[in-house]
């Protein structure tokens, strides 16, 4: 069963997201078979609300905690919090998954 991992940034860290930018696209990419979706959080004006979203198609939360504790923003130090919850699937791209 999928889970959701969403991270919140530590506060006054902008400039560890934006070092660490190009290499958390790396690893996304790297691991795109497992990503179901993923992106930041964003301000309604569109600036960075300090955190993302990832939905990851793993078995287990000790492969979902592995999976974020690889992220580059992880190796960082950019997360002051990880939340990690099961996702059930029930529409994806407009599929029923029920």
């Amino acid at each position: 069963m999928p889970f959701l991992i969403e991270t919140f940034d530590k506060p006054d860290h902008a400039h560890v997201r934006a070092r660490e930018r190009d290499a958390h696209l790396d690893f996304l990419a790297q691991h795109k078979a497992l990503l179901l979706a993923c992106g930041a959080k964003l301000n309604d004006d569109g600036s960075s609300a300090g955190g993302g979203i990832y939905i990851v198609d793993v078995e287990t939360r000790e492969q979902a905690e592995a999976f974020i504790a690889q992220d580059p923003f992880s190796h960082a130090g950019l997360f002051e919090r990880v939340s990690i919850v099961r996702w059930r699937k029930a529409y994806v791209d407009g599929a029923c998954y029920l």
